[in-house]
């Protein structure tokens, strides 16, 4: 019985990481976490706000994914076997990153929600609940393919 899955190969390099599966979520992330990052930066944020936490995670994963993404375009992970594990550790921290990050960007949304002066951030805020979920979703997935990436090798 063949142990790999259908679409999974070796870590790929340059116009590669367009085509193959788990990498081709990189754009989607990359999207996704900055819309999160424009959002939040743009409402309206109260003393007793966790909003601080959710730019941190989601300029940082924006940062290094961005990074990471061009190290994959370049060919520098077709150096070492070691590449294969450091994708999945930095999508499995980063998952679970946004999932925090995103229970407390939540928590915040309902904190303004009684507030009828604050509607546009209110509005903004759920924007920012949405992405930061979808951003979730797509980095577990991202881990999901590269863990199964990294057992094939």
């Amino acid at each position: 019985m063949d142990s790999t899955t259908p679409g999974i190969s070796a870590l790929p390099s340059g116009l590669g990481v367009f085509t193959t599966l788990p990498d081709i979520f990189f754009i989607p992330e990359l999207v996704f976490g900055g819309l999160v990052w424009i959002l939040v930066a743009s409402t309206k944020v109260l003393l007793a706000n966790p909003q601080g936490w959710v730019m941190f995670v989601s300029v940082f994963c924006f940062v290094f994914t961005f990074l990471w993404f061009l190290l994959f375009m370049i060919g520098v992970n077709q150096s070492s076997p070691v590449w294969s594990s450091l994708d999945v550790a930095y999508h499995g921290i980063a998952a679970l990153f946004y999932l925090s990050a995103s229970v407390a960007q939540s928590s915040a949304t309902i904190a303004l929600q009684d507030n009828s002066s604050t509607f546009k951030s209110y509005q903004e805020d759920i924007a920012a609940v949405v992405c930061s979920y979808i951003a979730t979703l797509l980095y577990v997935i991202h881990v999901m393919f590269s863990a199964f990436r990294w057992k094939a090798s």
